[in-house]
């Protein structure tokens, strides 16, 4: 059971390299059936194009479903928990506090960023730099920027 949902976690339900011909008689694409042993496991079959369709829709799954979720030592609700646990048996250091807020008067205190304008998720600063000068950091296409305007 494991080794058949495995193929289907981080993939599409076909490729497009495994697809071979669409024509009048339909969709022909490569397969493998893992009953058959040797050159034998690698067939072609040939559908009509109702038929296809209707059974790559199969592996869609309805809005609101994930194909993957997370179990067992990483589950969300005891990650934390479970990690912990886990470095005291393997005897090893938890990792370093990060700073919430700073209390020096160099560096500014964490602010609140207002939401992303195009998903509503919360905004991370990946670089800030003053007027007239130039970022380190290219950021990809649609990126957002701020700017310090002290």
């Amino acid at each position: 059971m494991l080794a058949y949902l495995s193929r289907y976690t981080h993939r599409v339900a076909i490729s497009n390299t495994r697809l071979i011909a669409h024509d009048g008689r339909g969709v022909t694409f490569r397969y493998k059936d893992y009953r058959a042993e040797g050159l034998a496991r690698h067939k072609v079959m040939t559908l009509a194009a109702h038929e296809f369709i209707r059974r790559f829709l199969l592996h869609i799954l309805p809005k609101g479903f994930h194909r993957i979720r997370h179990y067992g030592l990483f589950a969300n609700t005891s990650r934390a928990a479970n990690l912990a646990q886990l470095r005291e048996l393997l005897g090893s250091a938890p990792p370093p506090e990060q700073k919430v807020a700073s209390s020096s008067q160099d560096e500014p205190a964490e602010t609140v960023l207002p939401p992303c304008p195009c998903c509503g998720g919360r905004m991370i600063v990946i670089e800030i730099f003053e007027r007239g000068m130039q970022p380190r950091y290219r950021p990809p296409f649609a990126a957002v920027i701020w700017f310090d305007t002290s």
